[in-house]
Formats: C-alpha cells, structure tokens, sequence
C-alpha cells in the first residue's frame, strides 16, 4: 500500500509539474505572438524605406522600449507572490518583449547602414543601441525597485 501511495504522489507531482509547463509554453507563444505584431506596427509606423545611410530608427525604438519595459517588468514580477510570477514573467519578459526587441534586426540593420558606405554612421548606431538598451533596462529596473 505504502508503495502505491508514493507512487501515484510521485505521478500526481509529475502531472503538476507538466500542467506549469505547458501553461508557461502557451503564455510564452501569446506572448511572442503579440510582441512580434507590436514590433511589425511599430516597423510599419515609423518606415523609412528608400532611405539609405539613415538609422533605422524603429529597431532603435523597440529595443530601446523594450529594455526599459524589461527592467521595469522584472522588478515588478520579482515582488508579485509566487502564484502568479512565472506564467506572467513568461508571458511578458520572455513572450511580449521578446517578440517586440530584436538583436537580429539591430544586426542587420547596422550592416546594411554600413554597407550604405556609412560606417561611422552603423557604429554610432550600434553605440546608440548599446549605450541606450542598457541605461533604458537599468532605468526600469531602478523605476521597479
């Protein structure tokens, strides 16, 4: 008897644990979802196509933006109770933002600026990315705290 009890407590947490799973996977893929049409209106918003040798600046916003949000997200879902932290932390930080920040958007777009024979031009962009993504996400944080 003692050996079935453990048995199906051991099968009931494992169920547990799957259940948390896949309920971070589904908040993870709505919120990567919802990120990527954010980050696709934000492009359509502020398109500057026939542009060449200018910052593409809707990269430089949503990443920017998403830093600060990630930050900000971060300090607060740390203090939330433990019930509803994960999903909500996957859902936003990992899904939302995710999908709306984009490194491979930011590389390509400091090539083709480069390769617009503007290479001061794609390293003060790059600059720009990094000196502003990581002041944004620590001013969230700071925000948060």
């Amino acid at each position: 008897m003692r050996i079935v009890r453990q048995r199906r407590r051991a099968v009931q947490k494992r169920l547990r644990y799957t259940a948390r799973m896949g309920r971070a996977f589904f908040a993870v893929a709505l919120g990567g979802a919802i990120g990527s049409m954010l980050r696709y209106a934000v492009g359509l918003l502020l398109s500057q196509e026939g542009a060449p040798g200018r910052l593409p600046t809707s990269t430089l916003l949503v990443n920017v933006v998403g830093s600060l949000a990630i930050g900000l997200v971060s300090g607060w879902v740390t203090r939330m109770p433990d019930s509803s932290g994960p999903e909500l932390r996957a859902f936003i930080v990992t899904g939302v933002l995710g999908g709306f920040t984009t490194y491979s958007a930011f590389a390509m777009d400091a090539v083709t600026v480069a390769q617009a024979e503007a290479p001061v031009l794609a390293l003060m962009y790059v600059g720009a990315h990094v000196t502003l993504g990581i002041g944004a996400a620590w001013l969230g944080a700071w925000l948060a705290s």
